[in-house]
């Protein structure tokens, strides 16, 4: 696969955009905070967004797809990958429980389900409560800006919320969502799944990567270089977690889990709730611990990893990789519980044995806690775009789309004005051309084009 940012980066004539890190800006004004970027937004109806910019409405729950199933509701994250002839393959996560029959994918009384493959719908629940949760894959011209074809790729699963592309054309989506076998509930949940990008219409046969932990997932992010995932926790005392899987890429065959600690503090508290324990631009040394009895009845990963030294995050979302980093979105962390913006910074003996012989070289920075609702307010997904700015969707009322720049500064792309409901799966196209996002509600995904080149302070 050929690389978005580098490709992107190359159009636009740009020479180096390297990430110099925050400054302490939490105590500054409101206009310090703010730039530009695209200008004043606009009413466009359902959304506000720049002059010059337009968006179209590419898929509605309920909607009959390609494989005679229905477009289900609540879609969350999503993930795009370079197709055919310059397609896009766009994936995109369905934060759907049993019960959600409006938005399921089989239909109000599950008059469709016999159009599925049973055997590959993960949980049928004893064939009563099919789970509605799972994965659909639109085929994308970017050209006509038409989906070509739609059709679900992954069913059976829980509340599917984000998840995170892989270097080797996959998509990992999260369970977040920790039941036990139960009269509903015909298996377990609280996995990571794997999902092959690919334009052939059919259901991925689902099976559980139970190594990388059960628990209340949110969202992955790879390390290109290493192979090694991220994993972040939708919990209001949730980990930070990674994944080293024993074969680069082939993550079925199982790994190592592990929970992030500071080097200098045991159990730290990096919410700022009480008191701003961590300063924004600082780079703290980190550590890994590892996790033991991953796969349990219990969800109590995260109470036994702080026993044990690991950090804890308010509420861990969005996550995504960069050139040499990583960015986790944290939606009540910070003194006014609106949000915090991390970022990792991996070791070059990333995983290895030489890490903590070499002077624990892994970073933590706390890269964005204005606690200021006027430019952050509930971070959820997160993508990097083309250009290196951290790209952020938010929830609550009247839902935003803002860009952070390197040097903290940030700008507005979109306000949903049309639903009281939130933007999630922001993420760019590979030509970095179009961007992607759900409003979650009403079942709505768009996508947003403009000239991205002509961004300014």
């Amino acid at each position: 696969m050929k690389s978005t940012r580098r490709s992107f980066l190359k159009m636009m004539g740009a020479v180096s955009l390297g990430f110099s890190g925050l400054q302490t800006f939490a105590h500054e004004l409101k206009h310090d905070l703010l730039v530009n970027g695209y200008g004043p937004l606009e009413d466009q109806g359902i959304l506000k967004l720049p002059k010059g910019f337009s968006f179209k409405i590419i898929a509605e729950k309920g909607s009959t797809m390609h494989d005679g199933l229905l477009l289900p509701g609540r879609g969350d994250g999503m993930g795009t990958f370079e197709g055919k002839n310059g397609r896009v393959i766009l994936i995109r996560n369905h934060e759907n429980s049993p019960g959600y029959l409006t938005d399921s994918p089989f239909g109000y009384s599950n008059q469709y389900l016999h159009r599925a493959n049973s055997k590959r719908i993960y949980d049928m629940g004893y064939n009563k409560y099919p789970h509605l949760g799972g994965t659909t894959t639109s085929i994308y011209n970017e050209k006509t800006q038409q989906v070509e074809k739609v059709f679900m790729s992954l069913a059976g699963t829980g509340r599917n919320c984000a998840g995170g592309v892989t270097p080797w054309g996959s998509w990992l989506t999260c369970e977040e969502y920790v039941y036990i076998k139960d009269d509903v509930h015909e298996k377990r949940h609280g996995y990571v799944f794997e999902v092959p990008a690919t334009e052939k219409i059919g259901l991925k046969y689902p099976v559980p990567l139970k190594a990388m932990g059960r628990f209340n997932h949110e969202a992955v992010a790879v390390d290109p270089r290493t192979g090694i995932v991220y994993l972040t926790e939708d919990r209001h005392e949730g980990l930070f977690y990674r994944f080293i899987p024993n074969v680069k890429g082939e993550l079925h065959k199982r790994g190592k889990l592990q929970a992030l600690a500071f080097v200098w503090k045991s159990g730290m508290d990096t919410r700022n709730w009480d008191e701003a324990r961590l300063k924004p631009g600082i780079k703290y040394a980190v550590k890994w611990i590892d996790m033991e009895d991953v796969d349990t009845d219990k969800d109590d990963l995260r109470i036994r990893g702080h026993a044990a030294g690991s950090a804890i995050f308010a509420r861990g979302e969005g996550i995504w990789f960069g050139e040499k980093e990583l960015y986790f979105a944290c939606t009540n962390g910070g003194q006014l519980k609106t949000g915090q913006i991390f970022k990792y910074i991996p070791s070059q003996y990333e995983g290895t044995y030489k890490e903590e012989r070499k002077g624990n070289e892994c970073r933590l920075e706390l890269y964005a806690e204005p606690n200021d609702t006027s430019v952050l307010r509930y971070c959820d997904n997160l993508t990097v775009a083309p250009w290196g700015d951290v790209v952020f969707c938010e929830d609550g009322i009247k839902p935003r789309i803002f860009g952070i720049t390197p040097k903290g500064k940030f700008y507005q792309i979109a306000e949903n004005i049309g639903y009281q409901s939130e933007f999630a799966g922001v993420c760019f196209s590979p030509s970095g051309k179009t961007l992607f996002v759900n409003i979650q509600v009403p079942g709505l995904t768009l996508a947003i084009t403009g000239d991205w080149s002509k961004w300014h302070e």
